[in-house]
């Protein structure tokens, strides 16, 4: 399950991604354009500046701005810099496994479904960039309009 904390980070780097190349973005203006409580935003922006995917400026100046391409940043890997692995389950996770106290993995069915569920959700996060999200909520904004 994606954590508003990692959610919020999404939000984030969405926004800069639409920002002009050059430009960076003050954590106020990020936090009311995306509805991010402040405090919060600048915790998670302070993680996504460690993991790679912002760089920051003190000063006048300062700000934020996207590390690298938009192109170049996969939700998959954003998601577990921020949150962790992506499987619903430890026991179905490949980089958080821990066994479960109370079953046999090689027999458990809840495992194997939730094995599938994890590879279905790391082949959509691990093949979408922020350029595709940012692409995806202009698609949205356009044909999400109310039927008349």
């Amino acid at each position: 399950m994606l954590t508003m904390k990692g959610k919020y980070g999404l939000k984030a780097l969405v926004y800069l991604a639409g920002i002009d190349a050059g430009r960076r973005a003050q954590v106020g203006e990020i936090a009311e354009a995306r509805g991010i409580p402040r405090k919060f935003l600048e915790s998670i922006l302070s993680e996504l500046r460690n993991a790679g995917y912002v760089s920051a400026r003190k000063g006048p100046q300062g700000g934020y701005c996207l590390a690298r391409p938009a192109v170049d940043i996969i939700v998959g890997k954003v998601i577990r810099a921020i949150d962790g692995p992506l499987a619903p389950i430890a026991c179905a996770s490949r980089s958080g496994y821990s066994p479960c106290p109370d079953c046999d993995e090689t027999t458990c069915e809840i495992r194997h479904i939730m094995v599938k569920v994890r590879m279905a959700i790391c082949d959509v996060l691990d093949h979408c960039t922020l350029a595709d999200l940012r692409a995806h909520g202009h698609l949205l904004a356009m044909v999400d309009e109310p039927c008349s």
